[in-house]
C-alpha cells in the first residue's frame, strides 16, 4: 500500500491548468482568470447621484444651518440614463434622481426629504456636507486599474464587476471537461427493477455531481454493462474530455476488464492506498491527447473519499485555482473513535460550532455510504493512531457549509 499524501503529490505534479482561452463573461462564469483584467472605464463611469434630491452649491445652502430655510430656483430635472443639459449655477438647483449623472458644478446633493420638493423653486431646510450624495467618477476603480487579478475565480459578483467597468471578454483557464462512467454487469440504473445481487449505480451519479461541485463541466455516460463495449465507449468519450473518471463494480472480472482496456489506451499506474475506506486507485494518461484518467474503487464510500483526496485537487489544479485543497479546521471530538493500524482513516462527521468552539461528531462508519449523506466533514486519523478518545482535538476536512 502507498501513503495517500505521496500519491496525491504525484498526481498534482502531473496535472496542469487547462490552456488559456478567451471567453465571454457568461461563458467565463465558474472559471479562473488566467490574466489580470483592467477596467476599460472608471467605476463609476461618471459622477453619480446616490439618492433623489437637488444638486446645489455649498455656498447657497450654508444659511440653512442656522435654522433659516433657503429657496433656490430649479432649472430642470435629470433622470437616470439621460445626459444632463444643465449645470449648477449660483442661486440655482437641479433636481436629480438616484443613479443619474450629477450636473456639472454640483457640490452636494440635498435629499428630497430635507426640502419641500418644489418643481419651480425649492425650499431647503438644512444643509448637507460637501460631496454628500455624489459618487465621483473613478472613486471605486480608475480606468486602466486592475479590476481583478489573475487567479480570481469568477462568480456572480466578479462577473458583475467586470461588466460594470466595460469588460465583455476575459482570458480564462476554462472549466475542465470531465466524463464519468461506471462499468460492471452488477450495476443497474436507479429506479430500474433490481434483482438480488445487483447494485444501483450510485457511483457515477455521485462522482459526476462531485466533479460539478469541484468546478468542472461534468458529463455522466452512465452504465457500460458489457466489458466488450468499454474500449469503444472510452475512445468515443475522449474527444470531449480533459479528464475521465471510471468506476467498476466489486467483481474481479469487472475490475480486470476495465484495467485491460485502459492499459491499451495509455500509461497508467495502479496503487492500493493506505486509507480507510480504501481500495485500489488508478491514475494516468490515455488516448492521443493524453487525457487525465482516474479509476476509482467500486465501493461508493471508498470512491467518494478517493475523489476528495485525489481527483478534486487535480480538477482544481486543472481549473487554474490557487486553492486546490479543502479547508481544514481543528475541532473537539464528541465521540471516541477507533481506527485500523497502518492506514489513515477519514471518518464522516458533522462539524458545528458550540460556545464559539468547533466540535465534530462522527455520523457513522467510514465504510457506510449513509454516513456520508449526513456528513459535512471528514475527521482525519493518522496511520499511527488506533484510538482517539472523546474530547480530543482532531483535524477535520471541511466538505461543505450547510445546516442539518
Amino acid at each position: 500500500m502507498i501513503d495517500i499524501t505521496e500519491f496525491a503529490e504525484f498526481v498534482l505534479a502531473d496535472v496542469k491548468p487547462i490552456a488559456e482561452l478567451e471567453l465571454t463573461l457568461l461563458d467565463a462564469h465558474g472559471s479562473v482568470l488566467a490574466q489580470d483584467v483592467a477596467a476599460v472605464e472608471p467605476l463609476p463611469a461618471f459622477d453619480r447621484v446616490s439618492y433623489d434630491g437637488y444638486a446645489v452649491r455649498m455656498g447657497d445652502i450654508t444659511p440653512a444651518a442656522g435654522g433659516s430655510p433657503v429657496r433656490l430656483h430649479v432649472v430642470g430635472t435629470v433622470d437616470p440614463g439621460a445626459s444632463t443639459g444643465f449645470s449648477v449655477q449660483e442661486g440655482m438647483a437641479v433636481r436629480v434622481r438616484a443613479g443619474s449623472a450629477a450636473p456639472p458644478g454640483s457640490e452636494t446633493i440635498v435629499p428630497s426629504s430635507w426640502t419641500d420638493e418644489g418643481a419651480v423653486t425649492v425650499e431647503i431646510t438644512r444643509p448637507t456636507a460637501e460631496g454628500s450624495g455624489i459618487q465621483r467618477a473613478g472613486s471605486e476603480l480608475a480606468a486602466g486599474a486592475v479590476a481583478l487579478a489573475a487567479g480570481t475565480y469568477l462568480r456572480s459578483a466578479q462577473i458583475g464587476l467586470l461588466a460594470a467597468v466595460g469588460v465583455s471578454r476575459a482570458v480564462m483557464h476554462p472549466r475542465p471537461r470531465v466524463v464519468v462512467l461506471a462499468s460492471g454487469a452488477e450495476f443497474v440504473q436507479p429506479g430500474a427493477v433490481r434483482r438480488v445481487g445487483e447494485l444501483y449505480d450510485a457511483n457515477s451519479l455521485s462522482l459526476t455531481t462531485a466533479a460539478l461541485e469541484a468546478g468542472a463541466l461534468a458529463y455522466r455516460v452512465g452504465l457500460v454493462p458489457d466489458s466488450s463495449q468499454l474500449l469503444d465507449t472510452l475512445e468515443d468519450q475522449l474527444v470531449r474530455a480533459d479528464c475521465v473518471i471510471a468506476t467498476v463494480g466489486p467483481s474481479a472480472a469487472s475490475q480486470q476488464a476495465l484495467h485491460d482496456v485502459v492499459r491499451r489506451l495509455g500509461t497508467v499506474r495502479t496503487e492500493r492506498l493506505a486509507v480507510e475506506p480504501g481500495g485500489s486507485v488508478t491514475y494516468g494518461r490515455i488516448g492521443f491527447d493524453e487525457t487525465v484518467y482516474f479509476g476509482l474503487p467500486g465501493d461508493p464510500a471508498s470512491a467518494l473519499v478517493a475523489f476528495e483526496l485525489l481527483v478534486r485537487p487535480a480538477l482544481r489544479r486543472m481549473l487554474g485555482s490557487t486553492q486546490v485543497q479543502r479547508p481544514v479546521v481543528r475541532a473537539r471530538l464528541t465521540t471516541g473513535l477507533r481506527s485500523s493500524p497502518g492506514v489513515r482513516s477519514y471518518v464522516p462527521a458533522w462539524l458545528d460550532v458550540r460556545d464559539n468552539v468547533y466540535v465534530v461528531e462522527p455520523t457513522g462508519s467510514p465504510a457506510q455510504l449513509a454516513s456520508y449523506g449526513r456528513a459535512n466533514a471528514l475527521v482525519v486519523i493518522d496511520a499511527e493512531t488506533t484510538e482517539v478518545p472523546e474530547g480530543t482535538t482532531v483535524t477535520a476536512l471541511l466538505l461543505e457549509r450547510r445546516n442539518p
